[in-house]
């Protein structure tokens, strides 16, 4: 997790602004990410103001590291995020409970972009089971072999 130099408890909640400079992220596209992201919520209070848990700042790292360094789409982020086990209410599979036809196709993009390079590495989040990790590698190799083809 970061480290913020701010003198506040590990467990303390941060200002966006805290949390932009702490990573090096600008504070829109936190924002962006909160609405792209349906498991990134951090608190709001009243005007707006927006309050990040310490889970928040691991959920804005997480997603940094996968959209950033790994090179997924964001909805493939959110994916992975999803299957990783990560906690809170996916509002897109509420939707889908509720007929909410937004909800549909939101995985369609899971892998990536068609044609983005397929990295030798990724890392996988610690919470997938062996046999879910065994199939994503061999997905992985499959789709690199049909975009080189």
């Amino acid at each position: 997790m970061a480290e913020f130099e701010d003198g506040k408890d590990d467990g303390a909640l941060r200002t966006i602004g805290e949390v932009s400079e702490g990573l090096g992220i600008k504070p829109h596209v936190l924002r962006y990410w909160e609405q792209q992201f349906t498991l990134l919520k951090p608190l709001k209070r009243s005007g707006g103001r927006r309050y990040y848990r310490p889970k928040d700042v691991e959920m804005v790292e997480a997603i940094n590291r996968l959209v950033n360094e790994e090179g997924y789409t964001l909805k493939g982020a959110e994916a992975v995020l999803r299957s990783s086990g990560i906690e809170g209410l996916d509002r897109r599979q509420n939707d889908r409970r509720h007929g909410d036809r937004r909800a549909e196709g939101a995985e369609d993009d899971a892998v990536g972009a068609v044609g983005a390079e397929v990295p030798n590495q990724v890392a996988y989040p610690a919470a997938l089971a062996p046999d879910m990790i065994a199939k994503l590698k061999d997905i992985r190799g499959r789709l690199a072999r049909a975009i080189e083809a």
